[in-house]
């Protein structure tokens, strides 16, 4: 049986949710946790709800076999376990709001406003807010003319008018998007004072309604369906409909309308009817919503974050100073963010001005919003390179900033091949060419990551630089077809022996190495699978790894995320939740020397092994396989932000047996000390 993605998605939030409430993680780091809790719960129900709600109301058998097999009985166990965790949330936020009363900052909430600052209050609002306030009263024809957006707030007023004592409710838009969620007030007695802009502007309704008595102010948000629904054809221009439907998708259905949970219940009904609310889609909240602004809270440089750690240099790439001179040499792999990325912009800038750089290739999921590596594909081509990237449109959330530079880069020059209607290139691949007299040399780079400067910050990820021709040689080949026009994953001749790249061998391959460990196991040999993912959730990889382990395989899986494996005799999966963010992919079959280490892009999940060009790759050098090993192992040690998944998918913390093992500082110490 499988456990359900949405339920183990939850535990996963809920295990950020745990650091939040942890009291040795510094106290703006905590509340930080909090802020990612809030956000990947709004696009939970962006993304993953709406389909939740849509199960549920399906009459049909014909559904996965599930751990819960009762989508009704999913829907109110997902329901339910929100609810619980946002009980935690809140008891968590109103102890750290204490916890900052304690070094002298006060965030006003839910309270009554000190004297001392109404005037200070009431000039902020009048020379800074006012100016983003818009009025939209409400009435049966509002539907037709205004619609509330996707993540921003919003107050319903209930106005009284003074003569003839009718109710008329109003809409004002909170403008934190606009201006900023906090402003900082005057200090007094030596402690720091902070407001939501929510605040603000309750506090100063009577200068937006003059005249009229309020009788009631409340908070709402709305969440909204994400999906954008493509026809999956090949005709047609895709940049321009995803244009267009990024245009809609912050006006798409309510997946969720979070309200003030004081609303009067005549209200709550007026604006579900008005706005055309589900009754499973609503969700009551307290006074301020959107708590994902958490991050943004003033600190008064009281230093209450985690120490900044300076990522390792690469040595022998600061020494050489020409990273395609040492790439001759020997492979490079990085790993981020303990490891400087600098190598990768390094890789990619020299490409742009070396003169014997004939051609640059690569592939773009999700860039920086001012991105020196597409900065330096604008430079190579405006310098006479023949530079090919291959942007994937469809990365959500991203669709717009890779429109936007895939307008820019092919103004500069920079051929681009935009992505398949129906199936994303999720792979994170790059190829450089060069002139080496009357031959070319080939220089490659593989990534678990995207091409991402600033996540490289706080993601962990490894990147492999390699000239080994086997690898270089598959890697033109498909980059090659992802020129093509028609880009027919039938009918086509593209064999791969070292890449494995999924729609091609990803699959076959990796059940022939789960094959292979089963067959030791059957011989009485030690038998050993390791895997580090973000998600596991595919049924037929789920399949294979429970009959190894049935077989007599030592399973042992770190699974950020998704988890729909239920442990079992020998399978032990563990998650962890730290300061970075774990988001490296890592799969290892076997013992000793002859251990098959493979890195790449490919979660083990259904959209990527069959939706999505996926590529991974095997690590050839004994020394670099060597390090990967290790840090599997030291990941696997943790008994400090590790959690162990038991059998009916609850999480319960690592036994420190021994001494304290904190994966990500020991990696860092680790990689210092080579």
């Amino acid at each position: 049986m499988l456990y359900n993605r949405d339920l183990s998605w939850l535990g996963f939030n809920l295990r950020v949710l745990q650091e939040a409430g942890n009291n040795n993680v510094p106290l703006f780091e905590r509340l930080k946790f909090l802020s990612i809790f809030s956000s990947n719960l709004d696009e939970f129900f962006r993304v993953r709800y709406p389909s939740v709600v849509a199960m549920a109301q399906l009459n049909t058998k014909n559904i996965k076999q599930l751990k819960h097999n009762d989508t009704e009985q999913i829907a109110d166990d997902i329901q339910n376990e929100i609810n619980r965790q946002l009980s935690i949330f809140g008891e968590t936020l109103m102890r750290l709001i204490k916890d900052l009363h304690k070094i002298n900052i006060h965030l006003y909430y839910n309270e009554i406003i000190k004297e001392e600052h109404r005037n200070e209050i009431r000039e902020i609002f009048l020379s800074q807010v006012l100016s983003f306030i818009q009025i939209v009263y409400l009435d049966s024809k509002s539907s037709a003319t205004f619609m509330p957006e996707n993540n921003r707030l919003y107050f319903v007023v209930t106005l009284k008018e003074p003569v003839t004592g009718i109710l008329n409710h109003a809409v004002i838009n909170i403008p934190s998007n606009k201006l900023q969620r906090f402003f900082v007030l005057m200090p007094i007695d030596s402690v720091e004072y902070v407001i939501f802009i929510d605040d603000i502007i309750r506090e100063n309704l009577a200068h937006i309604f003059p005249g009229k008595e309020i009788i009631g102010v409340y908070s709402i948000k709305f969440n909204r369906d994400a999906e954008m629904h493509l026809v999956d054809e090949f005709s047609g221009n895709l940049l321009n409909k995803i244009d267009r439907q990024l245009e809609k998708r912050d006006f798409g259905p309510p997946s969720r309308f979070l309200y003030e949970g004081t609303m009067p219940s005549y209200l709550l009904q007026f604006l579900a009817a008005l706005f055309n609310i589900e009754q499973e889609d609503m969700f009551p909240g307290g006074r301020y919503h959107h708590l994902s602004d958490l991050s943004a809270l003033p600190d008064f440089d009281k230093g209450l974050k985690y120490e900044k750690q300076k990522p390792l240099s690469h040595q022998k790439v600061l020494n050489s100073g020409d990273i395609f001179n040492l790439l001759s040499t020997q492979d490079i792999l990085l790993n981020i963010p303990y490891q400087s990325y600098n190598p990768v912009l390094s890789f990619f800038n020299q490409a742009a001005v070396d003169t014997e750089v004939t051609h640059i290739y690569i592939t773009l999921y999700r860039v920086a919003a001012e991105s020196h590596i597409v900065n330096a594909l604008i430079s190579a081509a405006k310098n006479g390179k023949k530079v090919t990237a291959f942007i994937e449109l469809k990365a959500r959330f991203d669709e717009a900033n890779n429109i936007r530079w895939s307008k820019v880069m092919k103004q500069a020059g920079v051929k681009i091949i935009y992505s398949i209607p129906d199936i994303k290139v999720h792979s994170k691949i790059g190829l450089v060419r060069k002139k080496k007299g009357n031959k070319a040399a080939f220089y490659a780079i593989l990534s678990t990551g995207n091409f991402n400067e600033i996540t490289a910050q706080f993601y962990t990820d490894h990147v492999l630089m390699t000239t080994d021709k086997p690898i270089v040689r598959e890697l033109l080949q498909l980059f090659k077809f992802l020129q093509k026009k028609n880009k027919s994953l039938e009918n086509n001749n593209l064999k791969f022996s070292n890449l494995l790249v999924s729609q091609f061998n990803l699959n076959d391959e990796l059940f022939k190495l789960i094959e292979k460990e089963i067959e030791k196991a059957s011989k009485q040999q030690p038998a050993l699978i390791r895997i580090k993912v973000n998600n596991l959730e595919e049924p037929k990889f789920i399949s294979h790894l429970v009959k190894a382990s049935e077989a007599g395989v030592d399973i042992r899986l770190i699974v950020r995320s998704v988890c729909c494996i239920i442990p079992a005799e020998n399978i032990t999966v563990k998650r962890i939740v730290d300061r970075y963010l774990e988001h490296t992919r890592l799969m290892m079959f076997g013992i000793g020397e002859k251990t098959k280490v493979i890195i790449g892009s490919a979660d083990l999940m259904t959209r990527n092994l069959y939706h999505r060009i996926e590529v991974c790759v095997p690590v050839k050098n004994d020394a670099l396989k060597q390090d990967l090993i290790e840090y599997f192992e030291i990941q696997w040690k943790d008994n400090d932000k590790a959690v162990r998944l038991t059998t009916d998918m609850q999480q319960e913390p690592v036994p420190q047996e021994g001494e304290l093992v904190n994966a990500q500082q020991s990696i860092y110490t680790y990689l210092q000390a080579k």
